[in-house]
């Protein structure tokens, strides 16, 4: 498939990225800074631009049978108390954005990264990191994946809100629980790698359509 990835210099999108191409897949990214791409592939082209501006998407989405994204609302380091480094509306403008261009060029599939805690899964999360969420700067991008969600569920694309747990920085990959309304109970963590492998999974396998899945070890 020929794929337009956003997100492609993060922790995770760097082993999406990866895989992606070690799977065979002919892979477009749309970066800020085209050098944090660090290498080469024959399958992979590299665009810079910034993954809001209309206008960019629109050129890099052409031909594309797919869109992947493990975009988030970054802080300047893992404190949770960090300011942001990015806008609080970053990911639901991204995806205002992108929907009326998934319809231009016939992209119907569209996966995106999320967070165990969004939405009605905010209830299921342990309570000390509920606690944390709602009193330090985490709260900001859990409330925008919260809209960026929304934002799909009120279209016809074959979207996928994947919901990982938390993330450890571990490129072994194993296969994921996968919770639905609960069941079964998500355990704590899951690994960036096994979280790119869910999404390249989702894609090649058309799992979970319309879904928001929580995913952990």
């Amino acid at each position: 498939m020929r794929i337009l990835l956003l997100g492609a210099t993060g922790r995770t999108g760097r082993l999406l990225l990866k895989q992606a191409l070690q799977r065979g897949h002919e892979v477009i990214v749309l970066v800020r800074d085209r050098n944090k791409i660090s290498f080469t592939d024959p399958n992979l082209r590299v665009m810079q631009g910034h993954p809001a501006d209309r206008a960019c998407l629109n050129t890099a989405m052409k031909g594309c049978d797919a869109v992947l994204s493990t975009l988030n609302i970054s802080r300047y380091n893992d404190f949770p108390w960090t300011p942001l480094r990015t806008p609080k509306d970053f990911l639901s403008n991204v995806m205002t954005q992108l929907i009326p261009l998934c319809e231009t060029h016939n992209v119907k599939r569209v996966i995106f990264t999320s967070a165990w805690g969004v939405g009605d899964t905010e209830k299921d999360i342990p309570g000390w990191f509920r606690w944390l969420v709602k009193k330090s700067n985490l709260r900001y991008p859990y409330q925008d994946l919260y809209r960026t969600e929304e934002l799909v569920k009120k279209t016809s694309l074959d979207w996928t809100a994947v919901r990982p747990a938390v993330l450890l920085n571990s490129k072994k990959i194993s296969p994921p629980r996968i919770s639905k309304e609960n069941v079964p109970i998500p355990s704590l963590f899951i690994n960036r790698a096994s979280v790119a492998s869910f999404i390249l999974d989702a894609l090649e396998q058309d799992l979970c359509i319309g879904e928001t899945p929580v995913i952990s070890k």
